[in-house]
């Protein structure tokens, strides 16, 4: 976007001063997002964040907008309730548009504005194996913070998006139909799921039949969706809660699990350098659980090595039924994108199926000597 369209979009939110400058931030795969500053008469200059919420994607962004202001304004009161005097820098804070609402509509384009968070830095890729430990304790504070929140107050945004039972009925109808001839290539991949097909449907079952609570999930962990301080290092904010929604801890754990602790990168061509780093799986473990032992229920952290199988799992499943439709879903760089994506997801099950005793007596043991 051109400059003066920005600064058109920006000045229809309460921001005190006169428009400053710009510059788009392009860690992000799915919204626009800029970063742009506001000058008061005094001199001050404040930064904010001003996103394009992209609604091919996001469908709902009433809702989605809905789910995020019930989200931060519940953490804010909580960090209130626990001496935090500034909040500003520990949950996201959106700026009222000047129609009153904090999600403004413009040509069908759907716009907020939150405060930029000063001297943090979310990291894509971990240069201290420590930063793992505050991506697990920023992530279970998270979790902690929104403990007693009532879920069932969100909206679904994205319906079904970790039903691993509908989402495996919708990979066996591609299988069927095999709309594009790849069928015959990955019979093998497609028998590896098929073996596994009961256990990748259990943690639904144990939200059904009430074994597990649902809580507020953020359905996106990765790493740098924690922001850190730059001078101390320790997690101060979670960010990109454009996939909070009703859902299970474990789902929340096992993808940041999946996502932080492989020792490749999600798409390795060379599978031998792919599987579970034990290490690093213990050093979020280590700070999820300082934050989430006092909250969780027993069965939520007997299963938490569970929901790192499963999430795993159903990264192997959507890759695959991805490459199997013709690769409509996940942007793919170059051919056979999504099957090397599945081997590569496919290895690190193998790697956690390896290791599940292991990580289970881990959590077990880290748990007994907090009690």
């Amino acid at each position: 976007m051109r400059k003066e369209d920005i600064k058109s979009v920006a000045e229809k939110f309460d921001l005190p001063g006169r428009f400053e400058a710009c510059e788009e931030i392009t860690a992000g795969n799915i919204n626009t997002t800029y970063k742009v500053v506001f000058k008061e008469e005094s001199g001050k200059e404040n930064s904010y964040v001003l996103q394009r919420i992209n609604t091919v994607a996001f469908k709902d962004p009433v809702g989605l907008m809905n789910n995020v202001r019930l989200v931060t304004s519940y953490i804010e009161q909580e960090l209130l309730s626990q001496g935090v005097k500034d909040t500003k820098r520990r949950v996201l804070h959106f700026i009222p548009s000047m129609y009153g609402d904090i999600l403004y509509e413009e040509n069908g384009n759907y716009w907020r504005v939150a405060h930029f968070i000063d001297n943090a830095i979310a990291y894509d890729l971990i240069t201290d194996p420590r930063q793992l430990y505050e991506a697990g304790r920023g992530f279970g504070e998270f979790q902690r913070l929104l403990s007693e929140f009532p879920a069932e107050k969100l909206t679904e945004t994205i319906p079904n998006f970790h039903n691993t039972k509908k989402r495996f009925e919708a990979f066996e109808e591609s299988v069927k139909e095999d709309p594009v001839g790849r069928v015959g290539s990955v019979r093998e991949e497609i028998e590896f799921l098929m073996e596994r097909k009961e256990k990748m449907g259990r943690i639904v079952e144990l939200i059904e039949d009430g074994t597990i609570p649902l809580r507020v999930t953020h359905n996106d962990t990765k790493l740098n969706n924690v922001m850190l301080d730059k001078d101390t290092g320790k997690a101060v904010c979670v960010i990109d809660l454009d996939t909070v929604m009703p859902g299970t801890v474990l789902y929340d754990y096992g993808d940041a699990i999946r996502y932080g602790a492989n020792t490749a990168a999600e798409d390795e061509e060379d599978v031998s350098l792919v599987g579970l780093d034990m290490n690093l799986f213990r050093l979020f473990t280590d700070g999820f659980v300082s934050e989430t032992a006092s909250v969780l229920t027993d069965p939520e952290i007997q299963y938490l090595p569970f929901g790192a199988y499963v999430m795993t799992a159903e990264l192997v499943l959507r890759f695959l039924k991805d490459y199997i439709d013709g690769d409509v879903y996940f942007r793919v760089k170059r051919p056979g994108h999504n099957l090397i994506r599945t081997r590569a997801q496919k290895k690190l099950l193998e790697s956690i199926e390896t290791h599940y005793d292991e990580m289970c007596g881990y959590v077990q043991n880290l748990i007994a000597k907090k009690d």
